[in-house]
């Protein structure tokens, strides 16, 4: 890993704990010795390398492909353990990158949702998380995140606010080394998302909320 790797994950801690109250659930439920995939809602720009120092495991990032259009924030976000990936379609080269890692022990945090959320509710998620579940039959480990959204706030740390990461309980897909239909894979999707929801207060689980209908 680049140095901007280790140097990215000191500079994240040193800011969550100095300029804000940060707290960790369900560290335990990470598994032990082999790498997973681990899936979060997302509300701000700094979630990944939150969602990174918070489940304390060698990780690489899939990130919307904007990000490396200028060669200045390229540089750092890929030596940061990022690769880019196109938010629609099936991009196989950011499914080959994404198995490569795996099979190396490295485990991907992915965003199922694409973008952040422009409120704190949860929005309908891309199906790509579910397609390199189903076929890598890797752990999937549900994280949610709360509080990245108040850093939007001017003076923001002055305040110090409260950002907590939940880490869930890890299930394997029932489908998992298999290849699924689009029906099937949206079943995913939904599940892993639900998932998520159920580590989140109500105000922030959305469309996936109990009861709320799953995407089409």
């Amino acid at each position: 890993m680049h140095w901007v790797y280790y140097f990215g994950r000191g500079l994240a801690y040193l800011i969550l704990f100095s300029l804000s109250s940060w707290r960790v659930r369900g560290r335990e439920n990470v598994p032990k010795g082999c790498p997973m995939l681990i899936v979060c809602n997302h509300l701000h720009v700094v979630d990944p390398p939150i969602v990174a120092v918070s489940v304390k495991t060698k990780a690489v990032i899939m990130a919307k492909e904007e990000l490396f259009r200028n060669w200045f924030s390229r540089y750092f976000v890929q030596n940061f353990g990022t690769f880019p990936a196109r938010r629609r379609g099936v991009d196989r080269e950011a499914i080959r990158l994404a198995q490569h890692w795996l099979k190396q022990g490295v485990s991907l945090i992915m965003f199922p949702e694409g973008k952040r959320s422009s409120t704190i509710q949860m929005q309908a998620a891309f199906p790509g998380s579910a397609l390199i579940a189903s076929r890598l039959g890797v752990p999937v480990l549900p994280v949610s995140i709360t509080g990245t959204e108040k850093l939007r706030e001017s003076f923001w740390w002055l305040r110090r606010p409260r950002i907590t990461v939940n880490i869930g309980q890890p299930f394997y897909p029932s489908s998992a080394g298999s290849r699924l239909t689009k029906a099937e894979l949206a079943r995913l999707t939904d599940s892993m998302m639900r998932h998520i929801a159920e580590l989140l207060p109500p105000e922030y689980q959305g469309q996936y909320a109990e009861g709320e209908n799953a995407r089409d």
